[in-house]
């Protein structure tokens, strides 16, 4: 037990173990989502004729969820504090697990998947900086911790799924499996005592300028981020509102912190993460399309190389202290994006065998972006506080929203051209799998020259920083 201590004077008995462990089992219910959704992607596809350009739509609902959440709720966590945001991701994962079930095609899919990721995001909204307060001297150790929880998840969720599809039971009762431990949660959420925020975090001002600047982000995103017409007459694109976003997340984190230095260094971790997100989240979602080929077609095989890369990822994120200590957060950082694209590159190659050796690889590398990232944001511009690291893990989602119908597109192009080639069957699935791994690899590529830069200048950027007290966990 720890005591947290009111600015009025009060002494609260806080249960942190309980708290840790409430987030942990919220963070393996979102996990779970994004498992069993990658396991019934076929059965979706079979059942109400969708393409994987469609389908690609369905599972950036979830990623467009996601971001909305974590920047409204990163916004308003000051005030409304980490209990309530987790009675809302409790409202949603039952609303969207509940409409997903009784989804009757393309739009019910889009409507149901989209409440799960706002869920989804409201969770990590809450639980971030809820934990990054409970372990105030070694936040990125415990956020790793936290984080083995999402890989953990997805563990479950794939083995739920592999063993229920393989006794042909359908992709309804996967999605219902998921509200027992929604369940549980949920009643946690209802009886655990939350600390309360300092009154000094309480006072922050939401002035109608922030709102307005919040209110204008929100709506960017929803416009890049769902299908519409509107993208395509714009010059550019979906370039141009995506700019505009940009600019408006920076003067928004400028006005929260007073400091130019945080809202570049925070919009900088925002670009990088969207590059970390889809180098592992990219892959990992489409793993049913991408390697069923390549593993011999057989049913559920996609879901055990799964199963085996989020084990990796979940042991991996457990052990981070010491590599963090040894390497330095940037450090370890660089070597993640090196072992990526070095297993991304074997994966696009491989065959049998040899496609579960690649996954090791891949596993070892994406294993630290997403917890050492919001690490990262926590210690090196921990003014921007909630909001930041809502921001960033915002970023890193809403970059899946964008690039997963675009994934989903690589497919189908290149299936069409194995198809005119005179390929049939497996073969144009291999051909196929293996042109969105050899595009998808270029994103770890990128990422090895921004963590390098940063791992040069990390001297400076903590020196940078002014009176802020950066942790070295």
């Amino acid at each position: 037990m720890v005591a947290s201590t009111l600015e009025s004077g009060s002494t609260l008995a806080i249960n942190r173990n309980r708290l840790f462990l409430l987030s942990c089992l919220s963070l393996i219910v979102t996990a779970m989502t994004f498992g069993i959704r990658a396991g019934i992607l076929s059965q979706l596809s079979d059942e109400f004729a969708l393409t994987d350009g469609q389908l690609g739509w369905v599972n950036g609902m979830a990623f467009l969820g996601f971001p909305l959440a974590m920047v409204l709720f990163g916004f308003l966590y000051n005030k409304l504090g980490p209990r309530l945001i987790m009675i809302l991701a409790f409202a949603g994962h039952i609303l969207g697990l509940v409409l997903t079930i009784f989804a009757g095609g393309f739009l019910g899919l889009l409507i149901s998947t989209f409440f799960i990721g706002f869920a989804n995001g409201s969770v990590e909204a809450a639980c971030n900086p809820l934990v990054a307060d409970l372990y105030k001297d070694e936040k990125t150790k415990w956020l790793n911790r936290f984080h083995v929880w999402f890989p953990g998840g997805i563990v479950i969720g794939a083995a739920i799924s592999y063993f229920m599809t393989n006794a042909g039971i359908g992709w309804q009762a996967q999605i219902a499996i998921m509200l027992i431990p929604t369940a549980i949660y949920g009643f946690m959420v209802f009886t655990t005592v939350f600390p309360e925020l300092p009154v000094v975090e309480k006072a922050v001002k939401l002035d109608s300028f922030n709102i307005a600047l919040m209110t204008a982000v929100f709506g960017l995103l929803i416009l890049v981020g769902t299908p519409n017409g509107i993208i395509g007459t714009l010059p550019g694109g979906i370039l141009l509102p995506l700019l505009a976003a940009a600019a408006l997340t920076y003067v928004l984190v400028l006005r929260w912190t007073k400091s130019h230095r945080d809202a570049v260094l925070a919009l900088v971790l925002m670009v990088i993460m969207s590059l970390t997100a889809t180098s592992e989240l990219g892959t990992q979602q489409w793993v049913d399309r991408i390697l069923g080929a390549q593993l011999g077609g057989i049913p559920g095989q996609p879901m055990i190389v799964l199963g085996m890369v989020t084990g990796i990822m979940a042991i991996g994120r457990f052990f981070a202290g010491p590599l963090i200590h040894a390497f330095n957060p940037l450090g370890v950082l660089l070597m993640s994006a090196l072992l990526t694209t070095l297993g991304l590159f074997l994966m696009s190659t491989a065959s049998g065998a040899m496609v579960y050796v690649s996954a090791v690889v891949f596993a070892f590398g994406v294993c630290y972006f997403w917890p050492t990232m919001i690490g990262v944001t926590a210690q090196y511009v921990p003014r921007s506080g909630a909001l930041g690291m809502s921001l960033v893990g915002a970023a890193g989602m809403f970059a899946l929203t964008i690039w997963n119908p675009i994934i989903g597109g690589w497919i189908d192009s290149a299936r069409k051209t194995a198809e005119s080639s005179g390929l049939e069957g497996a073969e144009v699935d291999v051909i196929a799998g293996q042109a969105a791994l050899s595009k998808l690899v270029m994103f770890p590529m990128v990422l090895i020259g921004f963590f390098l830069v940063l791992f040069l200048l990390r001297k400076m950027i903590v020196s940078s920083a002014g009176d802020m007290e950066v942790a070295h966990d």
